[in-house]
């Protein structure tokens, strides 16, 4: 099957959840099944062919979003780093938004998987396929009560930190120009989650790390190493992008990089200001070179960023798949592209078929 809602996106990383919950305490859930004003919804997602993807469950620093961005359309910035959230805050924070990713399976807007074969079914059946991500694991307890919670209601992929110090480690800011080698990496409760999320089989994401954070998951995990939303160094010198040895690193674990679509990790100049979608095709021609065509997905940031205007939202990806076929890129690579790596990966960190 072909067209322009094929092949089926599987996308390392939404805050759709985030949206939900900060519209309001109790969340409109029907909102994401009739249509919203926001990235991804039912409608955007039938529209565009987004089969699904990482769900991050995000518990926001008490920062004026509209004020950041606004600083980050300036030709240097740094927003530095927002204080440490207390565990009850984010706990509360983050039950609310597993809640509320359950409340959507229940009405049939999606389904939480906890295997590839899962997720492959989704996309070729429908509906919506959903991954439960933490970005930022300031909910987890020091003693891993809230880890085996979590991992039993399906918890498969988590980011250690977000751009803020926790408990476990040390994030990047906002920062351009710049570099991840921003600060210190794990502390001893963050090494000892990485090889809990590897013995229990759950992602450890790397984007939002510290260079020094980065190395330390590559030295004590035996997983792949996967970057789920960040960008190229070398195109764009902010914080939050991978430099090329970061990415000789990945290559060689066999992992992967989802592109993001946030303009200002796009941009040459990195500002948050639109962009065509030649920036994301030129981040994706370099992830391909220095990873191979097998590590490179999506990780769209879809409601936690600014995208570029000619892609809009989720609805919006029959556009880029033209441009990526326009591009010259054919019917094998597509499919790769557009889920094929993400399930592979996937796989190998979840253990299935040990």
């Amino acid at each position: 099957m072909s067209g322009p809602q094929t092949p089926a996106i599987f996308d390392g990383h939404n805050d759709a959840l985030f949206k939900l919950f900060s519209d309001d305490a109790f969340p409109d859930i029907q909102s994401f099944l009739d249509g919203r004003d926001d990235h991804v919804d039912v409608p955007r997602c039938l529209e565009g062919g987004f089969g699904g993807g990482m769900f991050a469950v995000y518990a926001p620093s008490p920062i004026d979003i509209d004020a950041a961005f606004a600083e980050m359309a300036e030709p240097e910035y740094d927003l530095g780093l927002p204080e440490p959230l207390e565990w009850s805050e984010a706990a509360a924070v983050a039950l609310a938004q597993t809640a509320a990713l359950f409340r959507l399976e229940a009405l049939g807007a999606l389904k939480v998987c906890r295997s590839v074969r899962e997720i492959e079914d989704c996309l070729e059946n429908g509906p919506m396929a959903a991954v439960l991500h933490m970005e930022g694991a300031e909910a987890i307890d020091a003693d891993f009560n809230a880890l085996d919670v979590l991992y039993r209601a399906g918890l498969r992929s988590l980011g250690p930190v977000w751009s803020r110090p926790n408990i476990f480690g040390h994030g990047v800011p906002f920062r351009y120009p710049g570099d991840g080698d921003t600060g210190p990496g794990l502390t001893e409760l963050g090494v000892e989650l990485v090889r809990r999320c590897d013995a229990l089989g759950i992602l450890i994401d790397l984007s939002h790390m510290t260079e020094a954070g980065f190395w330390d998951v590559a030295r004590h995990s035996d997983r792949p190493l996967v970057a789920t939303h960040s960008n190229v160094h070398a195109i764009s010198p902010h914080a939050r992008n991978l430099t090329d040895r970061q990415l000789a690193a990945i290559r060689e674990r066999d992992g992967i990089v989802g592109i993001n679509f946030a303009v200002a990790f796009l941009r040459e100049d990195g500002r948050m200001v639109d962009t065509g979608l030649d920036m994301i095709l030129r981040h994706m021609d370099h992830l391909i070179d220095r990873l191979g065509e097998d590590r490179v997905g999506f990780g769209s940031d879809f409601d936690g960023a600014q995208v570029p205007v000619a892609l809009g939202s989720a609805a919006g990806l029959p556009v880029l798949r033209q441009a990526m076929l326009d591009h010259g890129f054919g019917a094998e690579l597509m499919k790769k592209l557009c889920h094929g790596n993400w399930l592979r990966v996937l796989a190998q960190i979840w253990a299935e078929g040990d």
